[in-house]
Order: structure tokens, then C-alpha cells, then sequence
């Protein structure tokens, strides 16, 4: 396999230096801009000829341009020879368009994979997909990571003798014990059920929480309107201290001025899967780097190494 070339679209570059950062190599760089018409113009200004090449770009708002930002590269890639293509997504929004819930609408998490396999795409490398079956909607390798070991190495920090984990719904209640083991504590999750985007109710915890601490982990904060929840239902219960842990912290619409109202969660854990501008951090906000461990993905990618020992928690 020739050499690692890395290139960023204009989705997160900052995650994309710091994983070069992590490898020694440079970040290539590209030109992307719009036309009169608005149509999207991308060109990669090195060499791709014959080497192992990986396109660093969570589909992020604004989405459908960081997606076409994404096709282009992967399609530029391929006419410019290179020996295989890779694309790193960080997070891959259209996860949770997982299932047909509703009369005439596309299976988008799907559609979308296809795209990249279309366009380009020799193998993906993802970051905590909102859906596991999501994996499978990809035809071509597809290597999905979680963070669950980076937060809870930041937890471990703490006293947890009297903690107990808290999945806002049973969806992710595999997930939350799979943390809570890293953690070894126990594990509790809600009964919820989404009537709208930005709506959800929780009727119940099953698990118990009561007098303890806790921290809720979940796999993305959009609006907000999960956590909040969740939340109340916790604060009937007693629990004591509250921590909130997610990897992707994208805190749409109201989330920050809804979680900042929230004056007894002692902190808001996340990691750079996304960016996070300073209108979007809070003063009890804390974000990790992801950054260590998609550099050794790729890295491992690269050497033909096993990915799935990643998962193991040497600490």
C-alpha cells in the first residue's frame, strides 16, 4: 500500500489537523468553492497517485453540503488514482434515518452509504453510529468505533462507589451497559417514546437510581429534548449528583440554553466528533479528543492491523 495522504473537507478541519497531528503526516491540502450557479467546486492539491488515501469529514450542518463536499472528494480521489479511498466520518447524520417509521419516506441512512460506495468509497471508517444496523447499509468495509472507552477514562477520575449509569431509553441501553462495565457500575435506562423531533416522553426508569449519582449517556444531543426529560424523571427519584456523558454534542436549536437552565448537572461530557464553537460550550462543558484514536484507526487501516482491539480497555 503507498503512503497515507489525508484531506479535509470543510466540515471540521481543526479534527482533521489534530489527527495528522497524531500520525506525523500533513494535512493535504483542498480548494472548495462555489460557483455562480451555487454548484460546488472541490479540488485535492496533492498528489493521490497509488497511495492509501482518507477523506475526514463529519456530515455535519449544514449537512447536504459537507455530504456533496464529501462525494466530490471521494469521486476526485478516484480519478486521481489512488491505490484505495477511505472516508473518516466522525458522525454520520443520516444514521438516524435507519427504518421506513412512516408511509413514502426514504430509507436515507441507506441511501446515503450508497452514495459513497458510489462515488468512491473503498472503505469507511465511522464514530458511533445512532443505529448499529446502520453498519450494515454500507457495501463496502466499514470499521465503526465508539468512544465509550475516552469517556470513561475522563470518569474514572471520580468517586463513583455510589453512581449508576443512565440510558434515556432502552435503544441505547446495550451502549450504556457496555460504559457502566468500563465503569463498573450499575446500569438503569428509561422508557421513552419520541412524539416528535425536538418532543420525547419518559413514563419510567427501570433500574434503580434512587439517592445515588448519576450520569446519563447518550449517543448524540441534538435539541436536547431527551436529556431534559430524562432529567426530570431522575430529580423525582433523588438522585444526587448528575453528570451528562454523549459522543456526539451537536446542541441544535435551544439544547444550550435548555442545558445551561439545568442547574444541578454538575457537567456535560463530549468529545470533537463535531465542532463546537464557543456559542455552543457552556462553563461546565467538557470535551475530549477523539482525535487519538481515529489516528490509530486509520493508522491500522493503513498497516493491515486488527481495529476490534481498540475496544479493549487496557486501563
Amino acid at each position: 500500500m503507498g503512503e497515507i495522504t489525508i484531506f479535509s473537507g470543510s466540515a471540521h478541519i481543526e479534527l482533521a489537523q489534530e489527527i495528522c497531528h497524531f500520525l506525523g503526516v500533513p494535512l493535504c491540502e483542498t480548494t472548495i468553492r462555489r460557483f455562480s450557479n451555487d454548484c460546488l467546486y472541490v479540488q485535492m492539491k496533492a498528489n493521490c497517485r497509488e497511495n492509501d488515501v482518507f477523506l475526514i469529514q463529519p456530515l455535519v450542518p449544514p449537512v447536504q453540503d459537507h455530504l456533496m463536499e464529501l462525494l466530490f472528494m471521494l469521486d476526485a480521489a478516484r480519478g486521481a488514482s489512488a491505490q484505495r479511498i477511505t472516508a473518516v466520518i466522525p458522525y454520520y447524520s443520516y444514521a438516524r434515518s435507519d427504518k421506513k417509521d412512516a408511509p413514502r419516506i426514504s430509507i436515507a441512512g441507506r441511501l446515503v452509504a450508497d452514495l459513497m460506495a458510489t462515488a468512491g468509497a473503498d472503505r469507511v471508517l465511522v464514530m458511533t453510529l445512532h443505529a448499529a444496523q446502520v453498519h450494515g447499509f454500507f457495501s463496502v468495509p466499514t470499521d465503526h468505533l465508539n468512544a465509550l472507552i475516552v469517556l470513561a477514562r475522563h470518569f474514572r477520575k471520580y468517586d463513583l462507589s455510589n453512581t449508576v449509569v443512565v440510558s434515556p431509553d432502552l435503544g441505547n441501553a446495550k451502549s450504556a451497559s457496555q460504559f457502566a462495565h468500563l465503569l463498573r457500575v450499575p446500569v438503569a435506562a428509561g422508557s421513552k417514546q419520541r412524539v416528535s423531533d425536538d418532543r420525547v416522553i419518559i413514563d419510567t426508569i427501570v433500574g434503580d437510581v434512587e439517592g445515588k449519582d448519576a450520569i446519563v449517556i447518550d449517543d448524540e444531543i441534538a435539541n436536547g429534548g431527551t436529556i431534559i426529560e430524562i432529567l426530570e424523571r431522575l430529580r423525582e427519584r433523588d438522585v444526587r449528583k448528575i453528570s451528562i456523558a454523549c459522543t456526539h454534542g451537536l446542541f441544535t436549536g435551544q439544547a444550550i440554553e435548555r442545558l445551561g437552565a439545568q442547574s444541578d448537572v454538575a457537567e456535560i461530557v463530549t468529545t470533537n466528533t463535531v465542532p463546537h464553537p464557543l456559542e455552543k460550550r457552556l462553563p461546565n462543558m467538557t470535551i475530549l479528543s477523539i482525535a487519538p484514536l481515529l489516528a490509530e484507526g486509520i493508522r491500522r487501516i493503513h498497516n493491515g492491523e486488527s481495529i476490534s482491539s481498540l475496544f479493549t480497555d487496557t486501563m
